[in-house]
């Protein structure tokens, strides 16, 4: 074994199975330093709510647990990583260094300065990629040296590359030589929320729904997989898409790969196994779609340090957005009036999750759908928010919900009705009366727009809209009917200027892909999206 030791740095990878650069790092060296450094960006620390504070604590603790079983520690520090690596390296007489690859432009400044000073001390460097299903560097390269601006041409480029790699074999930590320093616990331990002046911002959040970590997330994975084997029995996929459960125990595995607890090519392999092992044929591509647009989102922010950005940004269409910041509280709030609406984003702020038709709803509420808001204001509510809320792909999905990018090139999309998609995800009313009590009474005829009781209803309900629950902010009808005039006019103003070009194959391939047929909800014009587990950042 090579002299000197060698420290595996964790940032999103928090997990010990299918880590190449792990595994390569434990057979580095004499001894082996596992480290996690806060420098208040680590993360997305920088933007993150009491709730992803919270789920993060977990992922380390879980860590370190598994560490400390087999005889080591998870050592954790709090500043500049230069600064903490060049006193490590001295310290501990380092000659390695191995860290999962960050593809986001928003780490490369971090990861540029430590690979200088590693190759200022003569320390090897050794990054891995494990975090995306294929190298986006790869993907970009084969696409001529840019992002693939379609998901057609992404796919042509992946399909060229071929099949992502298989997960790594789990790593046998008995064997490496883990030491722990007399003063670890004053100086390394992990502290507490508390004592890193990490607080709840309201008392609905005591309610812990979510618990962080690479054994949590196993677990959920082993219970997906028995889910996924039934759907596939039952001739279908995807069943929480098909039959969406809002109202049940955690089962989304969207931030466990947010922070790499769960390895995403686990995720894909096992899925595909497990349909081509029970039904003897080759997997659809479709079953693991969400990952595929996941790996496409990453890739469209490479070298764009502006993809959460509009007008920075090259590949987002510059809309004159209202900005109307009463509208905005109400909808972060869940005061819009449309109860729908205000039961997801409650659920968004007391537990950090929303499954993706809640996210649609929502989304395509706040910008072209009712309150011609922009993506950028929604986007920093669930960056804070969310527990799966990824710098790119969070971006990514607000753009593509509110048509500024991904459908340049289509016809501008109709939007949801709050009121009929509502009543269509949730027909017997049970989860807008749990997270909006104050309704909880409310007969279902009128639960999803309150405002059409006789006032003796509501006065039974104990509601009167207008003082116990809002009146709604928009009407959405003409709301809607004006916000779909004014898109049409900056796609035909784009259109006429050259910049943008219909394409109807595309347009099918796209909405067949992420399962949006033209299906209505309840009638009307408003097209409800069809239901889309939260493996996506939004």
């Amino acid at each position: 074994m090579p002299g000197g030791a060698c420290i595996h740095w964790f940032r999103h990878g928090l997990r010990l199975h299918d880590n190449p650069a792990l595994l390569e790092g434990m057979t580095l060296g004499k001894e082996f330093y596992p480290v996690f450094i806060f420098d208040n960006e680590v993360a997305g620390t920088k933007t993150s709510g009491y709730n992803r504070w919270r789920f993060l604590h977990d992922c380390l603790v879980d860590l370190d647990e598994q560490l400390k079983a087999a005889g080591g520690r998870l050592f954790v520090f709090h500043g500049d990583p230069c600064l903490i690596f060049k006193e490590m390296f001295l310290e501990w007489g380092v000659r390695y260094l191995t860290f999962e690859s960050d593809p986001e432009p928003i780490w490369t400044e971090r990861d540029r300065r430590v690979k200088a000073l590693c190759k200022e001390m003569k320390v090897e460097c050794i990054e891995r990629v494990s975090h995306t299903l294929w190298n986006p560097d790869i993907i970009i390269e084969k696409n001529g040296g840019t992002p693939p601006i379609t998901y057609s041409m992404f796919m042509e480029c992946v399909t060229e590359i071929g099949h992502p790699p298989r997960p790594m074999p789990d790593p046998i930590l008995t064997k490496v030589n883990m030491k722990i320093p007399s003063d670890f616990e004053e100086r390394c331990a992990l502290p507490s929320l508390e004592v890193m002046g990490v607080n709840m911002e309201c008392t609905e959040q005591e309610k812990k729904v979510w618990k962080g970590g690479e054994t949590r997330a196993l677990e959920l994975f082993r219970v997906r997989i028995l889910h996924e084997e039934e759907a596939f029995k039952g001739g279908y996929c995807l069943p929480n898409q098909y039959m969406p459960d809002l109202l049940g125990t955690p089962k989304s595995l969207s931030a466990y790969l947010r922070f790499g607890c769960l390895s995403v090519r686990r995720f894909y392999w096992k899925i595909h196994d497990t349909y081509s092992e029970l039904k003897k044929e080759v997997s659809p591509s479709h079953l693991t779609a969400q990952v595929i647009w996941r790996e496409y989102f990453y890739t469209m922010s490479v070298g764009n340090i502006h993809f959460n950005k509009m007008k920075e940004n090259p590949i987002c269409l510059n809309i004159e957005w209202k900005e109307d910041d009463e509208k905005l509280k109400a909808w972060t709030d869940g005061r819009t009036g449309y109860p729908w609406i205000d039961a997801c984003m409650k659920q968004l702020k007391y537990e950090g999750w929303i499954h993706q038709v809640g996210r649609h709803a929502t989304a395509c509420f706040l910008t072209r759908g009712d309150l011609w808001i922009s993506w950028e204001d929604g986007l920093q509510v669930f960056d804070k928010y969310l527990l799966d809320a990824d710098w790119s792909i969070c971006a990514g999905n607000w753009m593509w919900i509110s048509s500024s990018a991904f459908e340049k090139f289509l016809q501008c999309p109709n939007c949801f009705c709050p009121v009929r998609y509502g009543r269509r995800m949730d027909p017997t009313g049970e989860y807008v009366r749990r997270y909006l009590p104050v309704l909880k009474d409310m007969p279902i005829r009128y639960l999803f727009e309150p405002w059409k009781a006789p006032r003796a209803v509501q006065e039974r309900a104990k509601c009167i809209v207008g003082k116990d629950y809002p009146m709604p902010v928009v009407e959405h009808k003409s709301a809607s009917a004006a916000n779909h005039e004014q898109m049409e006019k900056v796609v035909n103003k784009l259109r006429d200027t050259g910049i943008v070009h219909c394409a109807p194959s595309t347009q099918r391939e796209v909405r067949e892909f992420v399962w949006l047929p033209e299906k209505m909800a309840g009638g009307g014009s408003c097209r409800a999206d069809q239901n889309c587990e939260g493996i996506l950042g939004l």
